[in-house]
């Protein structure tokens, strides 16, 4: 497995928000995530944006980071926002996405971040116990999702 930072407008991030994008409109069939995503967000030092890649060179996950302050939206000053987490289906269960949200915690740690943040959705399960299992808690809701009712926020100090 090979990490790699890339520009969020890469074409192998673009290949891969798409298929992200399509499971979320298959699990909430609302034609995906709303969210409006610049990709300066993710240029350090503001941000990150990663790509796992497999032996063969294929992207097979990503995730990244952006900067968020208190803005209205319920973020708080120092905060880093989870984005885009996604493995392929036929990498799952293989340790991926640990690896990628290690890197994003200890990238958004040496640009001053206090803490990571992150919305997911009640028809995420697997979101739900990954984020739980790494010691993210229950937050306040946050972001362009805070008020419908699937929406779950989590936080974790960095």
């Amino acid at each position: 497995m090979n990490i790699r930072r890339v520009s969020f407008d890469h074409p192998d991030a673009v290949k891969l928000n798409d298929e992200v994008q399509a499971e979320y409109h298959v699990r909430y069939g609302d034609g995906g995530d709303a969210t409006f995503l610049d990709p300066a967000d993710f240029e350090p030092p503001k941000g990150v944006y990663l790509i796992a890649y497999d032996v063969d060179g294929a992207p097979v996950a990503t995730g990244g980071w952006r900067t968020q302050d208190s803005n209205g939206e319920g973020n708080l000053d120092g905060d880093a926002e989870l984005k885009r987490m996604f493995v392929v289906e036929q990498m799952r269960g293989r340790g991926v996405a640990r690896r990628i949200l290690a890197a994003l915690e200890e990238d958004a740690r040496a640009a001053g971040r206090a803490r990571m943040v992150l919305e997911t959705g009640t028809k995420q399960p697997e979101a739900i116990a990954l984020y739980t299992s790494s010691g993210y808690e229950p937050c306040g809701k946050f972001g362009y999702y805070r008020h419908y009712e699937e929406s779950r926020c989590f936080a974790k100090p960095l």
